[in-house]
């Protein structure tokens, strides 16, 4: 399951934060939209247990057409339709997941991509933290994206891994149950085998599962971290969505 980092103390929600707006349908989902609306490039954020009311998510998103040379739209889509992770609510991890299978929302994200696709989007990348790494994860391997990136992923194996099918970043923390370092160097090992895919596998020293959304304004050396993980992740759309 998800490391139960991604459980422990979730962030105070704010659904009217960041500069950007929220839609209320596109491909079937509700969204936060970020960047150019005309733009070719899409940039798809999807999101931890906690969806995409988290507020430095929200300035992830903001933030990534400063760090992009594609003035790309980037949207959060909300796959959780309204349920986030509320640690006050008596059901424990394991039953929120039974509810929230990422395979779900794969099959949810399809027509999202389609969706942004009509708009005449040409090249698509998607980052996913934690939970949402295994939907990206599921989308690089049926062809659907152009570039991905992983940021302290839960719930994938090494059999994911094989088959993933477009250039993939994989941004770790040393510190994770989830996703030890152990796993992400098998991960490197098979993406290194497979030469047809582009891939950089990155352990953050120093850092917990989760430090690339959940970090603390007021800890300037998880600030720093943070900030690196997100020049990391725009640097690999810059390469690969061109």
């Amino acid at each position: 399951m998800a490391s139960s980092h991604c459980f422990e103390n979730p962030p105070a929600l704010n659904p009217a934060g960041g500069v950007g707006k929220v839609v209320d349908d596109f491909g079937g989902q509700k969204a936060y939209v970020a960047g150019s609306p005309e733009s070719k490039v899409a940039v798809v954020l999807v999101s931890d247990p906690v969806g995409f009311e988290a507020p430095n998510l929200r300035k992830i998103a903001d933030k990534v057409k400063f760090y992009t040379s594609l003035h790309a739209t980037i949207r959060i889509y909300y796959f959780l339709h309204g349920d986030p992770y509320d640690a006050s609510n008596p059901n424990n991890p394991g039953m929120w997941m039974q509810s929230h299978n990422p395979q779900k929302a794969f099959e949810e994200a399809k027509p999202v991509i389609a969706a942004i696709k009509e708009k005449g989007v040409s090249n698509i990348g998607v980052a996913g933290y934690c939970w949402g790494a295994k939907v990206v994860v599921e989308l690089a391997k049926v062809h659907e994206i152009q570039a991905a990136v992983l940021l302290h992923p839960s719930l994938l194996t090494v059999d994911d891994i094989k088959e993933v099918k477009c250039p993939i970043s994989i941004l770790g923390a040393e510190i994770d149950k989830s996703s030890p370092p152990e796993l992400l160097k098998q991960f490197e090992q098979v993406l290194s085998a497979n030469s047809g895919v582009g891939h950089i596998v990155k352990i953050f020293p120093g850092v917990a599962h989760g430090w690339a959304v959940r970090y603390s304004n007021e800890d300037a050396a998880a600030v720093t971290s943070a900030e690196e993980a997100l020049q990391d992740m725009s640097h690999w759309f810059n390469k690969y969505l061109k």
